[in-house]
């Protein structure tokens, strides 16, 4: 094994060049389409069910379906990001985002509308890493945090528009074009996509430096880029980039913190709340499925809100005490809403309790699990690896929310509503203590510099 490098010193803030803020922004409406497509299945599945009379087996497979997609989309993107790059994949994943809409909203039946959603999941399962990574190679190391935060930004906007979508077409229950609509930001990505530049490290990582100092030259100083070019030639040099790299006893750590994370991202219940809010509501009293998606939309919210207030938080306070804070007050958010199910006295006011519940909740997981997860799965990763090492966290992360969606509604029959939101709030507790114990604080460190610490073998707290 190589020798540890030498940490590099911390960059020197330097006024941001607008292309670096262009191509984030470009990148991060993968994250909304990610956000609409999960989210637009919670008002359409109210309509769905009745139009082709769904049992709660298959209604569950509906909602699932998406997920099936994004677990293949998630466990294949992984080499095709390393190997075609961040940028061509992107283009890749906004035709097959186009074509999975199209295909739901002409769905005759139940098995054309399971498949449709299958080639959404698989964009989304892309997505959903390619975006944050694409955005962390390019963001200058003082505002990484803030800049992949945009991505989150705009996959809880995503969900919340498709939420207004849904209570639009609630009146005349037409689900198909919930579903259609998804067209329009997909093919503004793709053509956004053409006029952004590939990943430097990407670039260099592939042995296309010359380009890379090209790229580099557009989005940093002149200072900045020579050093920049220093670290990322000295990350290339010591890596073999397969998979033999990514599994070793050298990254072993890292690896652990990214599928924990993303296990834990997930198995906390959040993708109940938004594929399921308007059913939970419904639970709770409210009777009409207007009302109902309404709600959700001031679910979806808080939701964007408290991600941009940690979108300004986290490169101040840092990923692990937002991260804490998140998992606390989320646990305690869903010991509420269990209760709220449990206690007859609060029948009356059972609604309101859900939906304040709910939002506490989201709000939590907004500020701290939601962006943090795929921020610190974007940096801890060496460059040649980088796109393997978070399809696999990624796969991990969609694997545990289709167990999930596929268990929400068996649970709540078999445990009942308090016993499974509880469950759910166990779950959480345990994710504080490993995030306690394992998971490093990467606030100001390069990307480099982070790729250096586990080639020393160290603890991922001693970060």
């Amino acid at each position: 094994m190589s020798s540890p490098a030498k940490a590099a010193p911390t960059a020197v803030a330097a006024p941001v060049k607008p292309l670096v803020y262009v191509a984030a922004a470009i990148s991060a409406l993968g994250g909304m389409l990610f956000g609409y497509d999960i989210g637009v299945i919670s008002g359409a599945i109210l309509f769905i069910k009745k139009q082709f009379s769904l049992s709660p087996g298959m209604e569950e497979i509906v909602v699932s379906s998406v997920l099936l997609g994004s677990l293949i989309g998630a466990a294949a993107g992984g080499v095709l990001a390393d190997r075609l790059g961040r940028r061509r994949l992107s283009i890749v994943t906004a035709i097959i985002f186009c074509l999975g809409a199209a295909g739901a909203a002409l769905a005759p039946d139940t098995a054309w509308l399971i498949i449709a959603r299958v080639v959404a999941g698989v964009a989304i399962g892309v997505a959903s890493f390619v975006s944050p990574l694409y955005i962390s190679e390019i963001a200058p190391v003082d505002i990484r945090g803030k800049l992949v935060s945009i991505n989150q930004v705009a996959l809880t906007s995503g969900i919340v528009i498709s939420y207004l979508i849904d209570y639009a077409f609630a009146p005349s229950e037409d689900w198909r074009w919930m579903f259609a609509l998804a067209v329009i930001p997909a093919a503004a990505f793709g053509i956004g996509l053409f006029f952004i530049p590939d990943s430097p490290r990407w670039l260099a990582g592939r042995g296309h430096l010359d380009q890379a100092r090209e790229v580099l030259k557009r989005i940093r100083s002149p200072e900045q880029m020579e050093s920049e070019v220093k670290e990322i030639q000295s990350s290339v040099s010591q890596q073999k980039g397969g998979w033999s790299e990514l599994f070793s006893k050298l990254l072993r750590s890292a690896m652990v913190v990214g599928i924990g994370l993303a296990i834990a991202q997930q198995i906390t219940g959040i993708n109940t709340v938004i594929y399921y809010a308007p059913t939970i509501f419904k639970f709770a009293g409210l009777s009409t499925a207007s009302a109902a998606i309404l709600a959700s939309v001031g679910v979806g919210v808080i939701n964007v809100v408290l991600t941009v207030v940690a979108m300004q938080l986290i490169d101040r306070v840092g990923r692990r005490p937002l991260l804490l804070i998140s998992l606390a007050g989320m646990a305690f958010s869903l010991l509420v809403l269990g209760g709220a199910f449990l206690l007859p006295q609060f029948k009356s006011v059972l609604g309101w309790i859900a939906v304040g519940s709910l939002m506490t909740y989201v709000g939590f997981f907004a500020v701290g699990l939601g962006p943090v997860f795929w921020l610190i799965l974007s940096e801890i990763y060496p460059l040649r690896v980088r796109g393997r090492a978070m399809s696999v966290g990624t796969a991990a992360n969609w694997l545990s929310n289709l167990i999930v969606a596929l268990t929400f509604l068996t649970l709540t029959k078999s445990i009942g509503k308090p016993g499974t939101f509880w469950l759910y709030a166990a779950v959480t507790v345990g994710a504080w203590f490993f995030a306690w114990f394992l998971v490093p604080e990467t606030k100001g460190k390069t990307l480099e510099q982070i790729e250096a610490h586990w080639r020393a073998g160290k603890h991922p707290r001693a970060l």
